[in-house]
């Protein structure tokens, strides 16, 4: 397997195997999705329900196409298996709205059946040491509130639960 950053060429199959993942398990779906536009979310009974936008395709292909062309603050990667198959993406951001520029990792995707076999950690381990080699400190994500196996697979890597997030019904 290798990691590779992603080419603007590349923009459509990750917009494709996303939008495909989100709609088959919204429980992906975090705030950050839904206040980009890419997915909706409602609360019925106290618990929100979450589903992609209508145009969820065309808001995604916007968001990585630029994170692919800003190098200087995000980057894109992509793993690839050794007979060239797509295994699975990372995106990373830095912010500077902080008191300090911190860094996002925004998505981190493996197709299933990829799973156990590396990637996600390959591609974590390449985000944390790009923001890390731009001289980032503070490191965060954000998951679905119910997308429990990526929580244990982000604990067991060194991340800590700090916050919760809560929309107005």
């Amino acid at each position: 397997m290798k990691i590779e950053i992603a080419q603007i060429a590349d923009a459509a199959a990750l917009a494709d195997f996303f939008i495909g993942h989100i709609t088959a398990h919204p429980e992906y779906i975090s705030h950050g999705e839904i206040q980009m536009g890419v997915g909706e979310g409602s609360i019925v009974d106290g618990v929100l329900v979450a589903h992609p936008a209508p145009d969820a395709r065309e808001k995604w292909m916007k968001y990585i196409t630029e994170h692919i062309v800003n190098e200087s603050l995000a980057e894109v990667w992509k793993a690839v298996s050794d007979d060239g198959a797509f295994m699975g993406f990372c995106v990373a951001d830095i912010e500077e709205d902080g008191d300090a520029p911190f860094g996002v990792v925004c998505d981190v995707l493996v197709k299933e059946e990829f799973r156990g076999a590396g990637a996600g950690e390959a591609l974590l381990r390449t985000a944390i040491g790009w923001l890390r080699s731009r001289g980032v400190k503070d490191i965060y994500l954000e998951s679905g509130k119910d997308n429990h196996a990526a929580h244990r697979f982000f604990e067991k890597r060194g991340f800590t639960h700090v916050s919760e997030i809560y929309k107005l019904g």
